[in-house]
């Protein structure tokens, strides 16, 4: 039974991380295919071939924003960007969700953003339970003046979705710096701890 315990475990490790990893895929795949219906109904790709080929939709999404972000690159670029970011804010209720939206963009993929840059332990929810946060900043404005001395923006994720979480104001002298890399943490994060950056993999222990 013992040997028939260990096949199981193994066999789970090698195709419980395949078939999700496989689902996720077919959902991605399958999302960005959505992206063939912008096109004009005489130029669909199941239309002209006769058969539905997944992944073209990845590839014109890929098309697309490689040709907006060369657009956006250069300086004529530039300017019918600013100019449409002037239009946007004139219009209300539009205005607020786009600016919400674009400054978190900017901060997240801009390459001088400072978001998910480093990976801290923080005490979180009270004293003496320790978790991983991701410095995003620090507190500026209205928020700063309250705040006396040096503090950082943390963002403290749920697992296992860290797309959920909660943002929190500490002393930075109430975050220990870690050393291991922002995937890392995310792996340590998502996996609810069994992932031990550093550590050996499961089957070699």
């Amino acid at each position: 039974m013992s040997a028939v315990r260990k096949w199981l475990v193994a066999g789970l490790l090698v195709v419980v991380p395949v078939a999700i990893t496989v689902s996720v895929l077919q959902w991605i795949i399958g999302t960005l295919d959505r992206t063939l219906l912008i096109l004009p109904e005489s130029w669909q790709p199941d239309r002209f071939i006769g058969v539905h080929i997944p992944g073209l939709g990845v590839l014109l999404t890929l098309a697309i924003l490689l040709l907006v972000g060369a657009a956006a690159s250069n300086l004529v670029g530039k300017k019918l960007v600013t100019w449409g970011d002037a239009l946007v804010a004139r219009i209300p209720v539009v205005r607020s969700i786009y600016s919400s939206v674009k400054q978190v963009s900017d901060t997240l993929f801009s390459p001088g953003g400072n978001a998910f840059r480093k990976a801290v332990l923080v005490q979180w929810p009270r004293p003496d339970v320790w978790t991983i946060a991701f410095v995003t900043g620090s507190p500026g404005g209205e928020v700063s003046q309250y705040l006396p001395g040096d503090y950082v923006s943390v963002y403290v994720p749920t697992t296992p979705n860290p797309t959920g979480g909660y943002f929190v104001i500490l002393r930075k002298t109430d975050c220990l710096e870690l050393k291991m890399t922002v995937d890392e943490a995310l792996k340590y994060v998502i996996s609810m701890g069994v992932v031990v950056p550093g550590a050996p993999p499961l089957l070699n222990r």
